[in-house]
């Protein structure tokens, strides 16, 4: 009782360090992780009885894994879950034990912060989002689905008790709307067992929470306006996920990466001069960014930009591009489907034999590295072969 009589209200937290928190995030967002480490260690001193910057601290460093594996882009999850690389499947010793520190210390903060003020939307929030956290790390970095599936379910419950508590905390709203999204994209077999544990599906009630808690005040607006750019993606709304990166390249001019997902975006809505502007702005970015590189960037930039050319009718810059993308050594599922560039390039040559050869060695790698959208695609064009878009370049 005299402990929960010390703590804070949470909804009182420290306004320096909420403050450098905001400076954090947008070091983090702009890829400067240590920049952003650092920060959130200041905003710690500022308060060490905030739970927000600890959980922003162990965010950050389960980002900076993700950056490190290659798969903070769109493209890794509008297929099947993405995997890291096998050389990659266990994270540095130093990173897991800080965000294993991180995440406890906010837990055990906001667990404590629910319990002295079990009517309070901003504990419950705190506790949600913490969960919430480690629902994520444990599903992409940890690999333990049975782990993630249990902090989720709880992220889900406290959320919607801070909506309870306070229906204008849309913040709140971005958790609630992502597992709606996602339960309302599982098989019927897996959406049952979802609704019988307490979760919610659909899609457009998911999206319309995400799309307010990006429009909100809260400290997760930024993240929830990233989820949309892949929510837009995979609901084919490329204008939508176009719009949203245009804001997110104002508020995060030196994120390359940004660039890049315009590129890609553009081409699934089969814009691709508009995909290779973006492209040519983040070439131009890259070649001034001195900064490390994701795994297996280089050659999904060349990719991409392959891929655009292959579109337009540039054959021979786009098989400049392509060749450059595989001795880049990036993912399998890059590789794959540069093959499958190969195959259209050699489609429109008339070379319906090294076509074919391109599009089964495309299918193989697609297999390795789980890509069922390449593998679709590639098997496609197998039985079909490739015929050019009508394009008029400006």
């Amino acid at each position: 009782m005299l402990a929960a009589a010390l703590l804070p209200n949470p909804s009182l937290a420290n306004e320096a360090s909420r403050e450098l928190r905001a400076r954090a995030l947008v070091l983090g967002y702009n890829l400067d992780f240590d920049g952003a480490q650092a920060t959130y260690g200041e905003a710690i001193a500022a308060d060490p009885n905030d739970p927000a910057s600890y959980r922003a601290r162990a965010s950050s460093t389960w980002m900076h894994v993700m950056f490190d594996r290659g798969l903070v882009t769109a493209d890794n999850y509008l297929g099947r879950f993405a995997k890291p690389p096998a050389s990659m499947r266990t994270p540095p010793a130093e990173q897991a034990a800080r965000f294993t520190s991180d995440l406890n210390r906010a837990m055990t903060l906001a667990r404590a912060a629910v319990a002295a003020h079990p009517n309070d939307a901003e504990a419950h929030y705190q506790l949600g989002a913490t969960y919430g956290l480690l629902a994520s790390y444990s599903a992409t970095v940890g690999d333990d689905r049975g782990a993630a599936f249990k902090a989720a379910r709880q992220a889900y419950k406290e959320e919607s008790r801070a909506l309870e508590l306070d229906p204008s905390r849309a913040d709140a709203g971005f958790i609630v709307g992502t597992y709606r999204y996602m339960v309302a994209s599982l098989s019927w077999p897996a959406r049952w067992v979802a609704y019988m544990v307490g979760f919610d599906g659909g899609k457009d009630e998911g999206i319309r929470l995400i799309e307010t808690a990006s429009r909100y005040h809260g400290e997760n607006a930024d993240d929830a306006e990233m989820s949309l750019v892949l929510l837009y993606n995979r609901e084919h709304r490329y204008a939508d996920a176009l719009g949203a990166l245009t804001q997110l390249q104002r508020l995060f001019p030196h994120n390359r990466l940004l660039w890049l997902e315009a590129g890609a975006t553009a081409l699934r809505a089969d814009h691709p001069a508009d995909a290779e502007r973006a492209l040519d702005t983040g070439f131009a970015m890259l070649a001034d960014d001195h900064r490390p590189r994701m795994y297996g960037e280089q050659a999904l930039w060349l990719y991409e930009r392959g891929a655009a050319r292959v579109s337009l009718g540039e054959r021979h810059e786009a098989a400049s591009a392509l060749h450059d993308a595989l001795l880049a050594h990036g993912r399998a599922w890059v590789d794959d489907r540069v093959h499958t560039e190969l195959g259209k390039l050699a489609d429109l040559d008339g070379d319906r034999a090294t076509a074919r050869h391109e599009y089964e060695v495309a299918v193989k790698l697609a297999d390795q590295d789980d890509d069922p959208v390449g593998k679709e695609e590639a098997e496609r064009l197998l039985k079909t072969g490739y015929r050019p878009p009508t394009i008029t370049k400006p």
